[in-house]
């Protein structure tokens, strides 16, 4: 199973981005897609995930950040708004099929001040 995000790019605090992930595999609702994010000299670390149509976010990102996802399209989509330097690391989708995951190539995310 192949994951490819894009959406990333460099953006002024305060402003938006939407990530999108294309899977090569077909998205049922069972299916756990979620994204992760990485800073420099950080751990990974959960962002938002979707299942089932229960969505599940960060702290840090709750009311700012919007999953969601088409399953025809075999897309995942992360809406950022009101974006803060914080934010500014390396985004990756992952997906579960059964006990398998996936992870995608990551996305640059940089927010300046």
């Amino acid at each position: 199973v192949q994951l490819q995000a894009s959406g990333g790019g460099l953006v002024q605090a305060g402003g938006s981005l939407k990530l999108t992930c294309t899977t090569s595999r077909g998205i049922l609702s069972s299916t756990r897609t979620a994204w992760y994010r990485q800073a420099p000299g950080k751990q990974r670390e959960f962002v938002a995930s979707i299942v089932m149509n229960v969505r599940k976010y960060s702290d840090s990102v709750k009311g700012r950040f919007t999953i969601s996802r088409t399953n025809v399209a075999r897309q995942v989509f992360l809406e950022m708004d009101n974006l803060k330097p914080e934010d500014t690391a390396t985004y990756y989708c992952q997906g579960s099929w059964g006990s398998s995951e996936y992870w995608g190539q990551g996305t640059q995310v940089t927010v300046s001040s």
